[in-house]
């Protein structure tokens, strides 16, 4: 991240083990949740509504609302 100084934003893929804020991404209601599991999830994405939990849902596809939860959460 030293190397990225600039940047405002770096967004990850993987490292779901580290204490850092994420977006859950679903890709089957037969996917065990890690929300309930792990605090430092702030959302999920999911193409259908997952069962249960307080955590902002938002469809996979929904660039515009994942941005707003991604902006919200750096200030």
């Amino acid at each position: 991240l030293s190397r990225l100084a600039p940047a405002d934003l770096v967004l990850v893929e993987g490292y779901k083990r580290e204490p850092h804020p994420k977006i859950e991404v679903r890709s089957s209601p037969e996917a065990e949740p890690l929300a309930p599991g792990d605090p430092a999830i702030v959302a999920v994405a999911a193409d259908f509504q997952p069962g249960s939990g307080d955590l902002p849902w938002f469809r996979r596809d929904d660039i515009s609302a994942i941005a707003d939860i991604i902006a919200g959460s750096m200030r």
